[in-house]
């Protein structure tokens, strides 16, 4: 039995073809509507899922050609994050056979395609799935600097063959030690899901992260990117409930904060944290945001700001997040910046050992900051034209 699955999001696409591939069907994809309407035809598909809202072609313009241009029967199962009443509705009058929100388990979708199709005669023999079919997909930028001995391989890699719509770009910032090698043995066999981006030099965290962001941004089924930190000081499960925020409100960046609150797991030390304490008091003043932690390292950006947020490099290397949110208030105006920004709490941050951040270099960022404020200051008037004009050559 052959399968025809749509989606322009090609992280959606691929666990589902891997899945009912599993259960014996034959699956084809595509992320393009007008080659998947070709595929159509030289395919012969019993069975075509299809997402509603894609470029170009919408689904409900491919149910068309089937069942009006084509006058087919093939079953047709919708595989969409569009939940409009009036929309399901056209579905089901053009004569779809099956609607499924996202987002939904691979188990439930396989249950829905046997139901309508049958099982195939050769069924292979697999366990249940405990993957999720999310509604949006996510890059995350993870720079690495020596990190050998530290990187959490396992635990990248679990989390994303469980959680569909994540692909991570691991930036290595021009190691000395074998992380390059790693990271290539982590992306094996991953590689549409894992992208190592190497950077010859070693340039610092904040143009490693920038040219990760830059690079994510280019890819077109990503919906949001973020960034976090190698060590997992943030874990995966706390930053995919800065996605769930951003995806469901209108906040353009949402940042973690390591504030404590009632059942958190937050560590850290106590000369660090007076340190940090001192610095964020600098940093609310010269935003004019009262922000409770600007620097942690789990950020997530909707993919429209990435380009104000990232296109020009940084004036310092550690405290670059105050550059972000500098920039945001000079290019939307402070007031709509303020409404732009979210400041989430996290269920658990650690301090993890090894970090590359010492005591002196948490007494340098004072004057960072310093230098942070005059170059923002003096440039108040022609920022917005040097980053428009960025845009442009971007």
């Amino acid at each position: 039995m052959k399968v025809l699955a749509i989606d322009d999001q090609q992280l959606v696409l691929l666990p589902l073809q891997k899945r009912l591939a599993e259960l014996g069907y034959e699956v084809k994809i595509e992320t393009d509507a007008q080659k998947g309407l070709e595929l159509y035809e030289s395919f012969n598909p019993d069975l075509v899922i299809v997402d509603i809202n894609m470029p170009g072609i919408s689904g409900l313009e491919v149910v068309k050609h089937i069942r009006i241009t084509k006058n087919s029967q093939t079953p047709i199962m919708v595989l969409s994050g569009d939940t409009k009443d009036e929309t399901i509705t056209e579905g089901f009058e053009l004569g779809i056979n099956d609607y499924m929100k996202k987002p939904l388990s691979l188990n439930e979708i396989s249950a829905r395609v046997k139901r309508l199709i049958g099982a195939p005669e050769v069924q292979n023999g697999v366990t249940k799935s405990d993957v999720m079919i999310q509604e949006r997909c996510v890059g995350v930028v993870i720079p690495c600097y020596d990190e050998e001995e530290r990187l959490l391989s396992e635990e990248f890699i679990n989390y994303i063959d469980k959680n569909s719509g994540y692909h991570l770009c691991f930036v290595n910032d021009g190691s000395k030690d074998k992380t390059l090698d790693v990271l290539k043995t982590l992306q094996k066999g991953r590689e549409d899901f894992i992208t190592v981006y190497d950077c010859e030099k070693n340039g610092g965290k904040a143009e490693a992260v920038r040219l990760g962001m830059l690079h994510m941004a280019k890819k077109e089924d990503l919906d949001y990117i973020g960034f976090l930190d190698a060590d997992l000081s943030t874990d995966l499960a706390d930053f995919d409930d800065l996605v769930k925020t951003i995806e469901t409100s209108d906040f353009k960046i949402v940042s973690g904060s390591r504030i404590s609150r009632m059942g958190a797991n937050i560590t850290k030390e106590s000369a660090r944290k007076i340190i940090s304490l001192t610095i964020n008091f600098i940093i609310r003043k010269i935003l004019k945001m009262d922000f409770k932690d600007t620097q942690c390292g789990a950020k997530i950006f909707h993919k429209d700001v990435i380009e104000v947020a990232f296109a020009k490099k940084f004036v310092t290397q550690w405290i670059f997040d105050v550059e972000i949110f500098k920039r945001m208030s000079i290019r939307f105006g402070l007031k709509e910046a303020k409404a732009m920004l979210c400041e989430q709490p996290l269920k658990r941050w650690i301090h993890a050992d090894g970090s590359k951040l010492s005591m002196k270099d948490s007494v340098k960022i004072v004057g960072q900051l310093g230098q942070i404020a005059w170059v923002y200051r003096t440039k108040k008037q022609d920022t917005k034209v040097v980053i428009s004009s960025e845009l442009k050559v971007a």
